[in-house]
Protein backbone atom coordinates (compact mmCIF):
# COMPACT_ATOMS: atom_id res chain seq x y z
CA UNK A 1 0.00 0.00 0.00
CA UNK A 2 2.25 2.79 -1.23
CA UNK A 3 0.30 5.81 -0.07
CA UNK A 4 2.02 9.13 -0.63
CA UNK A 5 1.00 11.93 1.70
CA UNK A 6 0.55 15.26 -0.07
CA UNK A 7 0.48 17.12 3.24
CA UNK A 8 0.76 16.41 6.93
CA UNK A 9 -2.98 16.94 7.29
CA UNK A 10 -3.41 13.82 5.16
CA UNK A 11 -1.72 11.85 7.93
CA UNK A 12 -4.61 12.52 10.26
CA UNK A 13 -7.20 11.91 7.57
CA UNK A 14 -5.63 8.58 6.60
CA UNK A 15 -7.28 5.47 7.99
CA UNK A 16 -5.97 4.93 11.54
CA UNK A 17 -5.65 1.20 10.99
CA UNK A 18 -3.34 1.82 8.04
CA UNK A 19 -1.34 4.41 9.99
CA UNK A 20 -1.01 2.02 12.94
CA UNK A 21 0.15 -0.77 10.60
CA UNK A 22 2.71 1.61 9.09
CA UNK A 23 3.89 2.75 12.55
CA UNK A 24 4.32 -0.87 13.66
CA UNK A 25 6.22 -1.72 10.46
CA UNK A 26 8.62 1.20 11.02
CA UNK A 27 8.83 0.65 14.79
CA UNK A 28 8.28 -3.09 15.30
CA UNK A 29 8.71 -2.68 19.03
CA UNK A 30 5.65 -0.40 18.97
CA UNK A 31 7.59 2.54 20.37
CA UNK A 32 10.10 5.19 19.32
CA UNK A 33 13.07 5.83 21.58
CA UNK A 34 14.89 9.12 21.92
CA UNK A 35 17.82 7.62 20.00
CA UNK A 36 15.51 6.58 17.13
CA UNK A 37 13.96 10.06 17.02
CA UNK A 38 17.38 11.69 16.84
CA UNK A 39 18.38 9.24 14.11
CA UNK A 40 15.23 10.15 12.13
CA UNK A 41 16.10 13.85 12.49
CA UNK A 42 19.72 13.26 11.49
CA UNK A 43 21.12 15.08 14.52
CA UNK A 44 24.77 14.67 13.49
CA UNK A 45 26.65 17.93 13.80
CA UNK A 46 23.90 19.67 15.82
CA UNK A 47 24.79 21.82 18.79
CA UNK A 48 24.30 20.72 22.36
CA UNK A 49 21.33 23.12 22.61
CA UNK A 50 19.67 21.55 19.57
CA UNK A 51 20.17 18.07 20.98
CA UNK A 52 18.79 19.21 24.33
CA UNK A 53 15.77 20.71 22.57
CA UNK A 54 15.00 17.39 20.86
CA UNK A 55 15.35 15.71 24.26
CA UNK A 56 12.81 18.15 25.67
CA UNK A 57 10.42 17.66 22.72
CA UNK A 58 10.68 13.91 23.24
CA UNK A 59 9.95 14.24 26.96
CA UNK A 60 6.86 16.37 26.34
CA UNK A 61 5.52 13.86 23.79
CA UNK A 62 6.30 10.93 26.10
CA UNK A 63 3.14 11.66 28.07
CA UNK A 64 3.39 8.71 30.46
CA UNK A 65 7.11 9.26 31.10
CA UNK A 66 8.13 5.68 30.27
CA UNK A 67 11.00 6.72 27.98
CA UNK A 68 9.21 5.78 24.77
CA UNK A 69 6.76 7.40 22.36
CA UNK A 70 4.08 4.86 21.54
CA UNK A 71 1.54 5.09 18.72
CA UNK A 72 -1.09 6.91 20.80
CA UNK A 73 1.45 9.49 22.00
CA UNK A 74 2.77 9.87 18.45
CA UNK A 75 -0.66 10.52 16.94
CA UNK A 76 -1.57 12.83 19.86
CA UNK A 77 1.62 14.85 19.27
CA UNK A 78 1.01 15.17 15.54
CA UNK A 79 -2.61 16.09 16.15
CA UNK A 80 -1.64 18.76 18.72
CA UNK A 81 0.93 20.33 16.43
CA UNK A 82 -1.28 20.33 13.36
CA UNK A 83 -4.76 20.84 14.71
CA UNK A 84 -4.45 21.80 18.38
CA UNK A 85 -6.31 24.77 19.84
CA UNK A 86 -4.28 27.86 20.78
CA UNK A 87 -4.47 27.19 24.54
CA UNK A 88 -3.38 23.57 24.03
CA UNK A 89 -0.39 24.66 21.97
CA UNK A 90 0.54 27.37 24.48
CA UNK A 91 0.42 24.83 27.32
CA UNK A 92 2.64 22.52 25.29
CA UNK A 93 5.07 25.38 24.49
CA UNK A 94 5.22 26.22 28.19
CA UNK A 95 5.95 22.60 29.14
CA UNK A 96 8.67 22.52 26.50
CA UNK A 97 10.22 25.81 27.70
CA UNK A 98 10.07 24.84 31.40
CA UNK A 99 13.16 22.66 31.23
CA UNK A 100 13.62 22.24 34.97
CA UNK A 101 9.92 21.51 35.56
CA UNK A 102 9.47 24.10 38.32
CA UNK A 103 6.28 25.55 36.81
CA UNK A 104 7.97 28.75 35.66
CA UNK A 105 9.96 29.79 32.60
CA UNK A 106 13.02 31.93 33.21
CA UNK A 107 14.91 33.91 30.58
CA UNK A 108 17.75 31.39 30.35
CA UNK A 109 15.37 28.49 29.65
CA UNK A 110 13.61 30.45 26.94
CA UNK A 111 16.83 31.63 25.31
CA UNK A 112 18.26 28.09 25.32
CA UNK A 113 15.19 26.73 23.53
CA UNK A 114 15.18 29.54 20.95
CA UNK A 115 18.88 28.98 20.23
CA UNK A 116 18.19 25.28 19.75
CA UNK A 117 15.25 25.94 17.45
CA UNK A 118 17.40 28.24 15.33
CA UNK A 119 20.14 25.60 15.15
CA UNK A 120 17.66 22.98 13.96
CA UNK A 121 15.78 25.20 11.51
CA UNK A 122 18.92 27.06 10.40
CA UNK A 123 16.95 30.30 10.63
CA UNK A 124 18.81 33.06 12.46
CA UNK A 125 16.73 36.14 11.60
CA UNK A 126 16.38 37.51 15.13
CA UNK A 127 18.94 36.80 17.89
CA UNK A 128 17.40 34.68 20.69
CA UNK A 129 18.28 37.22 23.39
CA UNK A 130 16.27 39.89 21.51
CA UNK A 131 13.28 37.55 21.27
CA UNK A 132 13.47 36.79 24.99
CA UNK A 133 13.79 40.50 25.87
CA UNK A 134 10.75 41.34 23.77
CA UNK A 135 8.68 38.56 25.34
CA UNK A 136 9.64 39.53 28.89
CA UNK A 137 9.09 43.26 28.29
CA UNK A 138 5.52 42.58 27.17
CA UNK A 139 4.49 39.56 29.22
CA UNK A 140 6.40 39.72 32.53
CA UNK A 141 4.25 42.51 33.92
CA UNK A 142 5.51 42.04 37.50
CA UNK A 143 9.15 42.10 36.40
CA UNK A 144 10.02 38.89 38.24
CA UNK A 145 12.20 37.51 35.44
CA UNK A 146 10.09 34.37 35.16
CA UNK A 147 6.68 33.48 33.78
CA UNK A 148 4.01 31.19 35.17
CA UNK A 149 1.76 29.20 32.85
CA UNK A 150 -1.08 31.67 33.39
CA UNK A 151 1.13 34.70 32.67
CA UNK A 152 2.54 33.00 29.58
CA UNK A 153 -0.85 32.07 28.11
CA UNK A 154 -2.58 35.36 28.87
CA UNK A 155 0.45 37.38 27.74
CA UNK A 156 0.76 35.51 24.45
CA UNK A 157 -2.96 35.83 23.77
CA UNK A 158 -2.97 39.57 24.61
CA UNK A 159 -0.03 40.32 22.30
CA UNK A 160 -0.65 39.11 18.73
CA UNK A 161 2.95 39.88 17.75
CA UNK A 162 4.26 37.57 20.49
CA UNK A 163 1.72 34.90 19.54
CA UNK A 164 2.72 35.13 15.88
CA UNK A 165 6.41 34.91 16.72
CA UNK A 166 5.87 31.89 18.99
CA UNK A 167 3.75 30.17 16.35
CA UNK A 168 6.42 30.66 13.69
CA UNK A 169 9.32 29.67 15.95
CA UNK A 170 7.55 26.62 17.36
CA UNK A 171 6.27 25.32 14.04
CA UNK A 172 7.52 21.74 14.00
CA UNK A 173 5.96 20.93 10.65
CA UNK A 174 9.42 20.59 9.11
CA UNK A 175 10.42 18.13 11.84
CA UNK A 176 7.27 16.08 11.26
CA UNK A 177 7.90 16.12 7.52
CA UNK A 178 11.43 14.77 8.08
CA UNK A 179 10.01 11.96 10.20
CA UNK A 180 7.26 11.11 7.72
CA UNK A 181 9.54 11.29 4.66
CA UNK A 182 12.18 9.28 6.48
CA UNK A 183 9.66 6.60 7.29
CA UNK A 184 8.39 6.61 3.70
CA UNK A 185 11.94 6.14 2.36
CA UNK A 186 12.48 3.21 4.71
CA UNK A 187 9.22 1.56 3.63
CA UNK A 188 10.19 1.87 -0.05
CA UNK A 189 13.47 -0.02 0.52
Amino acid sequence: MGTNFSSLDDILEEDMHYWYTKFMKESPSGVITLFELKTMLDMTGMTEEASSYVDQVFLTFDMDGDGYIDFVEYIAAISLLLKGEINQKLKWYFKLFDQDGNGKIDKEELETIFKAIQDITRSYEIPPDEIVTLIYEKIDVRGEGELTLEEFISGAREHPDIMDMLTKMMDLTNVLEIIVKGQQKKSIN
